[in-house]
């Protein structure tokens, strides 16, 4: 592993103007990375990696680089660009394993994440740089949001996370509230009542976008965000059709493959997939199949029938009439894209949203409340891991200007109140039992 990460190091030109860096969506500085590796500062280059993107390890695996860092390398104009992901996995997962730095400094200031997806770990960890208190809340049991259960184990497995959890959140004091639901019975009221001076929401997409078309609830459909969430929950047969060609339908097709489907079909409305060319690469040699050009009219016991699509010049996909067909299969799974849930929104005063029930936003996370910031997809809309990271590391620095500016929060302990003795308290209740 170490040789071919070498090998691909050398065939860096160490560009005065790096078009890689450039199409690098937080300008990860690859060059210099690269020239430290060479150099044999292994841990200088971990260090420059992380401290520029939190989620590196994690970028490293899921990024879409064939668009981003390695699809603007100059080599690959005539050539195979460099990779840059074999490079970035190496170096920042080993390095990874010496990171034991504990808690910054308390600066005497709490704050509040809503969602432990990509943009909200990458805020908490540099927030706790900065010395804030930081709390996470998620409605999961583990950190992760999308990255845990929406992409499968085997593009990021769940030790990379489980090891992001104790690196970056253990290490550095972060405390993780599991399986609360702010918007319930806690809401962002609350939060701010018990000291927390901003909040962030990035609570993620998880209402699945629906067809609309009749047998939809049947038994042996399923949503993608579902599906990908426990698979194994799921018994969807041998002949699994993917309605949509996204990179979740591509998770999706894989997945089912891997669970013993033998025949795996996707989709699409258009000619054109909207997956990456890797990940439908991969689908493709894995064996899944596609359609093309189809609309979904209905779904059955047997299968799902199908009808060429037509597209209107205001861009708008229609069935032909007479053209549908039936294509059998035993299971289902609907994959075009999801929403917003409204639960939180509704239960807080004072935050606008869109007419797709995102968060109104602007370019720095404010939201329409004050010390109430938000970003990734619950303000954006489905985007990728390293966009949310950007997005994350701005709202991180709105929301530290935020709180500086604000009067030290004012202590509510109540000094009369006498502290039980611990003794006093193991006395009694050995004389109740």
């Amino acid at each position: 592993m170490a040789l071919h990460v070498m090998e691909e190091a050398n065939r860096c030109l160490g560009c005065k103007k790096p078009r890689c860096q450039e199409g690098c969506p937080i300008h990860t500085n690859i060059p210099e990375v690269i020239r430290l590796l060479k150099a044999g500062k292994l841990n200088e280059a971990g260090w420059m990696l992380f401290e520029n993107n939190p989620l590196t390890t994690v970028c490293s695996l899921v990024c879409n680089h064939e668009k981003q860092c390695e699809g603007h390398c100059v080599r690959g104009i005539k050539d195979v660009p460099v990779h840059f992901s074999i490079i970035e996995n190496y170096i920042s997962s080993t390095y990874a394993n010496q990171m034991v730095a504990g808690p910054a400094p308390s600066n005497g200031r709490k704050a509040a994440v809503i969602g432990a997806g990509p943009a909200g770990l990458t805020i908490a960890i540099i927030l706790a740089r900065y010395g804030y208190q930081v709390t996470i809340y998620d409605s999961r049991d583990k950190i992760g949001g999308v990255l845990r259960y929406g992409i499968p184990d085997f593009r990021l497995p769940d030790s990379v996370l489980d090891d992001m959890a104790y690196r970056h959140l253990e290490l550095k004091g972060i405390q993780f509230r599991p399986n609360t639901y702010i918007g319930s019975a806690i809401t962002i009221d609350d939060l701010f009542r018990d000291g927390y001076q901003s909040v962030f929401v990035g609570a993620g997409l998880w209402k699945p976008n629906k067809l609309n078309v009749r047998g939809e609830s049947l038994g042996h459909v399923t949503y993608a965000i579902n599906y990908l969430a426990s698979p194994e929950a799921f018994r969807l047969g041998d002949r699994v059709m993917v309605i949509g060609t996204g990179n979740s339908a591509m998770d999706c097709a894989r997945t089912a493959v891997r669970k013993g489907a033998r025949y795996v079909t996707c989709v699409n409305l258009t000619d054109t997939l909207t997956a990456s060319q890797y990940e439908s690469s991969y689908a493709r040699l894995e064996g899944v199949e596609f359609i093309m050009n189809k609309c979904t009219v209905e779904i059955r016991e047997d299968g799902v029938v199908l009808a060429d699509s037509h597209i209107s010049e205001d861009g708008k996909i229609t069935p032909i009439r007479g053209t549908e067909k039936l294509y059998p299969c035993t299971g289902i799974i609907v994959a075009v894209s999801q929403g917003a849930e409204s639960n939180l929104v509704k239960t807080t005063k004072g935050i606008d949203t869109t007419g797709r029930g995102l968060l109104t936003v602007d370019a720095d996370g404010y939201t329409s409340r004050p010390g109430v910031f938000a970003a990734g997809d619950a303000a954006s809309g489905a985007r990728t891991v390293v966009e949310a990271v950007a997005n994350g590391k701005r709202v991180a620095k709105a929301m530290h200007q935020y709180m500086q500016s604000l009067p030290m929060p004012v202590t509510t302990d109540y000094p009369d109140i006498p502290v039980a003795q611990t003794d006093e308290a193991s006395t009694l209740a050995e004389q109740v039992l």
